[in-house]
């Protein structure tokens, strides 16, 4: 059992608090933040904070540059550090302006917490992320198996994420209310399905294979139609359990949704692994979706329609974020230019 200062535990408690009523951060957020405080409170050794000295900040980030992940079994990488001392610099700024604190904290002491230029280029540096093709999807989807009803829901969610491109989070809340099989929609209303931001959006199902169209529209119908459930039950339902014969067994599919989307997430990667492929995870989808998109939707109007069709407000989000020109398209394309002027 780690220690605990019960000063500081307040104090803490009011600053997360603040974060997520004041600020409306993401619970997410919040946790990253408490997280990352609580590292810089270990390496005090849970002195208190009234205690704060510039010295104990210099010694903390000497350890976490030599910090082993327990994950990886490598050193933290420098998004990891970026955010553990962007959670303590907000954390510091903040108590500058706390009774009790600010006689002992200025708001230019949370500076000590910034990294150097170098690692703040490396840690906000754009990586090429791995994602399955059409045809790599394609393939994944073929091998999935549809004997029980577990594997008609697996495979109905594949299909699910190659026709719209939600987040897991979104997909893990939908309920059957918000599928539309008439327009071919499903309306993710952020009241109720947990979107990014909070924002409620209107995704139109994309003609990228119809094979994935219709094995979608039979789960729809089975859930309806043999299960029952109405507009208030889960599209996606977990697995309901129950002992049988001294032996965990499932027996049926539970009517609420998932708490997360952790069971989402796997089912995605075992079904690209039982193809003998990566285990690409269902936010691969995105990139693989905005790069048929860019073919698909030649004009300006229409990619923008597809963009804000998957959830972003611009078309550079939609561009820069997924799809980036990579080091060989890069010389490909400038190569490919200066051949037409040499030829000219």
């Amino acid at each position: 059992m780690r220690k605990v200062n019960e000063e500081n535990e307040r104090i803490k408690r009011r600053y997360l608090k603040y974060l997520k009523a004041a600020k409306r951060k993401d619970p997410s957020t919040v946790q990253k933040a408490s997280d990352g405080i609580l590292r810089f409170e270990a390496s005090t050794k849970y002195a208190s904070f009234k205690k704060f000295r510039i010295e104990q900040v210099i010694k903390f980030r000497d350890h976490l540059d030599e910090e082993i992940s327990k994950t990886t079994g490598k050193p933290l990488s420098k998004s990891t550090i970026a955010t553990i001392l962007a959670a303590n610099k907000g954390f510091i700024f903040w108590l500058a302006d706390q009774s009790g604190y600010k006689q002992r904290i200025r708001h230019s002491d949370a500076d000590y917490f910034n990294m150097d230029a170098k690692g703040q280029r490396i840690a906000s540096a754009v990586r090429e992320t791995p994602y399955p093709s059409l045809e790599m999807a394609r393939h994944a989807f073929n091998y999935m198996p549809e004997a029980s009803e577990i594997d008609k829901r697996n495979k109905a969610l594949f299909a699910f994420f190659m026709l719209t491109g939600a987040r897991d989070g979104a997909v893990a809340s939908l309920r059957l209310k918000h599928i539309n099989m008439i327009d071919g929609c499903v309306y993710q209303d952020a009241r109720e399905v947990k979107t990014k931001n909070s924002k409620s959006i209107t995704t139109f199902f994309l003609p990228v294979d119809d094979e994935y169209l219709t094995c979608f529209t039979a789960w729809v119908a089975h859930l309806r139609t043999e299960k029952l459930f109405g507009p208030d039950d889960p599209l996606f339902p977990p697995a309901e359990i129950s002992a049988i014969d001294g032996a965990f067994r499932v027996i049926g599919l539970k009517r609420e949704i998932y708490r997360n989307a952790n069971a989402i997430r796997q089912a995605i990667k075992e079904a690209f692994t039982r193809a003998d492929l990566p285990a690409f995870t269902p936010h691969a989808f995105r990139k693989t979706l905005v790069r048929w998109a860019d073919t698909y939707y030649p004009t300006r109007q229409a990619f923008k329609a597809f963009s804000q069709n998957i959830g972003h407000s611009s078309v550079v989000t939609s561009i820069s974020a997924y799809c980036p020109i990579s080091i060989e398209e890069q010389g490909a394309l400038i190569k490919k230019k200066k051949k037409r002027k040499d030829d000219d």
